[in-house]
């Protein structure tokens, strides 16, 4: 059967079978430009038109079946677009001039099956390409996806979180995402919804606050509780943590109701702790961020609750193995934790060992004090060893034959 024969009889078939079932599993893109763009990649095993085979001939064809009026062949052709698109950007492009028809899947009273078949196809024609994220904004997306966002349906909600999740990765569309109305429905995603759609919603969030006046409807909406308990509950090496404790940091920036909020919930800055421990590098280096505005903002108010939480022992490991922010941000907060009244020496420079030996003489807990020297011994160790690799180093280009 040739592949206009295979189309058309897997259409055919479509309306007298099920044709609701799809996969749903999410995997998240690699951040670009500190936003994240959402891929939900089909695994199913009914195809019709192979990758291989997308030539110019069989992209026409799926392209006639998306304008069609038969809405089995409709739902048919966002599948197949959906599949063709989930890796290949070449296809992405090709597929580009469906988006205008995919969109308008989404304004029919259908059924459910036909709206996430649509919006999964744009979600994976939105990814990693920056034309179609705006194409689809222009197309008139947003007000079916922040309907969806409403929805009863916990898949609709998924799904649209996800959505927004993707198109907030382009700066053009930030501010109209924005505007819309879409921000404090995020923040009730965070609140009530399942676990993956507050992972898309606070991620698409982190995204959206870039834009300052994005922020500062953030902010309006009080959102820092929720952020915080879903960053209690997720892993700390996640993606989810690291846009939790990027999106904080852009909290504690903004004003002092978010610091004096941070501390006074119940694990707040224990929280933060933990990712600044375990955590991925970009979200300790956002953890550390927002630990050390905390301190800067009032370093009297908020010394002893960072402290409280045993911050010297992870701040020793950021100063050696993070990356050249986080570095230089555990270095200052260090300096800050550190007892202004303990006695200085004027042949004793501000190094991190002469800042944690006095910080750990008022370090309280005999574990925390005993991890603090241990990691210091190990620092000064490995500062000595480089030192004499690097005085080595040099005494062997020294040496003439």
């Amino acid at each position: 059967m040739d592949l206009a024969g295979e189309i058309a009889s897997t259409v055919a078939s479509s309306s007298s079978s099920s044709v609701s079932s799809i996969d749903t599993s999410h995997d998240c893109d690699s951040p670009r430009g500190g936003d994240v763009d959402h891929e939900l990649i089909s695994s199913s095993s009914s195809v019709s038109v192979s990758v291989s085979s997308s030539s110019s001939a069989s992209i026409q064809r799926v392209l006639s079946l998306i304008r069609s009026e038969d809405l089995d062949s409709r739902l048919f052709a966002a599948r197949e677009i959906r599949r063709l698109t989930k890796t290949s950007h070449r296809c992405r492009r090709h597929f580009s001039q469906a988006v205008e028809p995919l969109v308008s899947m989404l304004r029919f009273d259908s059924p459910e099956s036909h709206h996430e078949a649509a919006l999964l196809a744009l979600l994976n024609l939105a990814v990693k390409d920056e034309k179609n994220k705006v194409s689809i904004i222009e197309a008139g997306a947003l007000d079916p996806i922040i309907n969806f966002l409403q929805c009863h349906s916990p898949t609709l909600q998924e799904y649209a979180s996800a959505s927004l999740l993707t198109l907030s990765a382009s700066a053009n569309n930030k501010p109209i995402i924005g505007a819309n109305g879409v921000i404090p429905l995020l923040v009730k995603i965070v609140t009530h919804g399942s676990p993956q759609a507050k992972a898309d919603a606070v991620m698409a969030l982190s995204n959206l606050s870039t834009h300052p006046t994005n922020l500062s409807m953030i902010l309006a909406t009080k959102p820092l509780s929720p952020i915080l308990k879903l960053l209690k509950l997720c892993k700390k090496s996640s993606k989810t943590s690291e846009k939790c404790c990027s999106l904080i940091e852009s909290l504690m920036v903004s004003g002092e109701e978010a610091r004096t909020g941070l501390v006074s919930e119940e694990g707040g800055v224990f929280a933060v702790v933990e990712v600044l421990e375990n955590g991925s590098l970009q979200a300790r280096e956002h953890a550390v961020g927002v630990l050390l505005t905390l301190c800067q903002s009032d370093r009297s108010k908020y010394r002893e609750p960072i402290l409280r939480e045993g911050v010297i022992p992870g701040l020793l490991e950021l100063t050696v193995q993070g990356t050249s922010k986080s570095r230089t941000k555990a270095q200052r907060l260090l300096c800050l934790l550190r007892n202004s009244e303990s006695p200085r020496s004027e042949v004793q420079p501000d190094t991190i060992e002469n800042i944690v030996s006095s910080l750990i003489s008022h370090i309280d807990g005999d574990d925390q004090s005993g991890k603090a020297k241990k990691m210091l011994a190990e620092m000064v160790q490995v500062s000595m060893e480089k030192s004499l690799r690097h005085l080595q180093e040099r005494a062997s280009t020294l040496v003439r034959p």
